[in-house]
């Protein structure tokens, strides 16, 4: 017997045999009604709970989250503000140290330049020459009776000889003290630039230092609003992290694409040192010996260049080594340098080998073809050669400065992802609460849908109800007439 013959209940009539099992699963439903509406409600209410209590375990994570980003900011930004406020104080001192160290001895020769200047300027005054003392005795010769005394006549001659005489040495006096009031203020010229310049190097030092206090106080607001916590300094550096995120990002993308330059440079030299056809394994995954051997090189020189910074103080990933002595500092800068510069040589040999290969190879096609140019195609390729050893020796020093934008892209990350995580946590307790709610009116909706399923036995059920009603409340009216009348 198949099963629809056994779930015929009257043989032959397969529709009335549906019918009745329809009746029964109605029956059984209608008699589960009050249970299945407690599950269901029970289950859905559970659900909500749950999501709730995930959503608001996830709100909490995001706002603990959003402490630590903030602890995190603003500490960096601290440590930023506190390096900032001492380079320019290192800079002050060193402007201080460089001008204003000497700052008596300039004192000194202001005050001597000052005081040559003003012996020179008292020694080339205009002196009005005094009257010569003749004048008087002319005055009384003429005031004498000639009377055509011949005596007279020759006392008066002899008197204007002397009076030419004396003019014309008054005269080349004159010029002799004009000459020296000239050459006095030719010496003065240099000495009046000499002041002019020193006081133009005092004014643009003090100038420079007035623009470093500025500086600093801008600075200073910054750091104090910064220790204060406020709004406004997690904003800023909050929108500073970010920028500074894609700038540095933007850096390394171009970095990168030097990097794959110099790859291309000297993987193809290599290849021929190491063997074109030696490979390394990984696991399942073979690489090129020399493909590997570059990219060591390349890395190796990032290594050596972030090191130098580190060494320079330029950068601090690594505190220890700026926490170093000076003289051992400076002793490993100095090694970092020459390796990288070992380093640089090797890379513009292994460019000018490279060269030397693909004319070895354009020479070799050339002959298989029997093409004389293609054979002689090296001829005017010096300049390519060069290029590529310059492109070899500089492309090291350009990718030391790699670690200038990867520390900023390091510290602004941490920023940068917890802002996203933070975004994410939120996102996740919205979808929590979300999936909450419609677990809960899920369950509703699933609780009417019941009831719509037995839907006749429920419309049977209000209806009788309804009839016992009216039936109960005029019985209740006559018991009363009934009690009233009684009385």
């Amino acid at each position: 017997m198949t099963t629809l013959e056994i779930l015929e209940i009257v043989p032959g009539h397969p529709a009335i045999s549906a019918v009745v099992w329809l009746l029964i699963v109605t029956v059984l439903l209608y008699i589960a009604r009050v249970p299945v509406h407690r599950v269901l409600l029970a289950l859905s209410t559970i659900i909500r709970s749950t999501l709730r209590m995930a959503g608001r375990s996830v709100t909490l994570a995001s706002e603990r989250l959003i402490d630590r980003n903030r602890e995190v900011l603003l500490a960096a930004g601290r440590e930023v503000a506190e390096r900032v406020v001492e380079r320019e104080f290192e800079r002050i001192d060193a402007t201080v140290q460089h001008y204003l160290a000497h700052y008596p001895s300039l004192q000194r020769d202001l005050h001597e330049a000052l005081t040559r200047l003003n012996n020179d300027y008292e020694a080339g005054k205009e002196v009005p020459p005094a009257p010569p003392g003749w004048i008087k005795a002319v005055e009384s010769v003429v005031k004498l009776p000639s009377a055509g005394d011949p005596m007279v006549a020759n006392v008066l001659n002899e008197i204007c000889e002397s009076v030419k005489k004396a003019q014309n040495r008054a005269i080349e006096e004159y010029r002799k003290d004009s000459h020296q009031r000239h050459v006095l203020l030719r010496r003065m010229l240099p000495q009046w630039r000499r002041v002019q310049h020193t006081l133009s190097q005092v004014d643009k030092t003090v100038g420079s230092l007035l623009d470093r206090a500025k500086s600093i106080d801008r600075h200073m607001d910054d750091y104090r609003a910064i220790v204060a916590r406020s709004d406004r300094a997690v904003r800023m550096l909050s929108s500073s992290a970010v920028t500074q995120f894609f700038i540095s990002s933007l850096v390394l993308v171009i970095a990168m694409g030097g990097a794959l330059i110099n790859f291309q440079l000297i993987a193809y030299p290599l290849s021929d040192m190491v063997g074109g056809n030696s490979y390394l394994h990984f696991g399942l995954t073979a690489f090129k010996t020399a493909d590997v051997a570059a990219l060591v090189i390349i890395l190796l020189e990032v290594a050596l260049g972030l090191f130098l910074m580190e060494s320079l103080r330029i950068t601090r990933l690594f505190p220890i080594i700026g926490a170093l002595d000076d003289r051992i500092r400076t002793r490993m800068a100095w090694a970092f340098f020459v390796v990288l510069l070992v380093l640089a040589c090797a890379e513009a040999g292994l460019a000018y080998a490279r060269d030397l290969l693909a004319l070895d190879d354009a020479a070799v096609v050339g002959l298989l073809v029997e093409d004389e140019a293609a054979a002689q195609a090296g001829d005017g390729r010096w300049i390519a050669t060069a290029a590529q050893m310059a492109m070899g020796f500089i492309l090291p020093f350009a990718l030391t400065f790699v670690a200038i934008p990867l520390e900023s892209f390091v510290h602004s990350a941490r920023t940068v992802v917890g802002i996203l995580a933070v975004a994410v946590l939120r996102g996740l307790a919205f979808v929590l609460r979300v999936l909450g709610n419609i677990a809960y009116f899920g369950g509703r909706m699933l609780i009417h849908l019941y009831d719509l399923m037995i839907f006749i036995p429920l419309w049977i059920e209000r209806s009788a109800m309804s009839r016992r009603r009216p039936a109960s409340a005029t019985s209740t009216r006559a018991d009363a007439n009934a009690a009233t009348g009684g009385g």
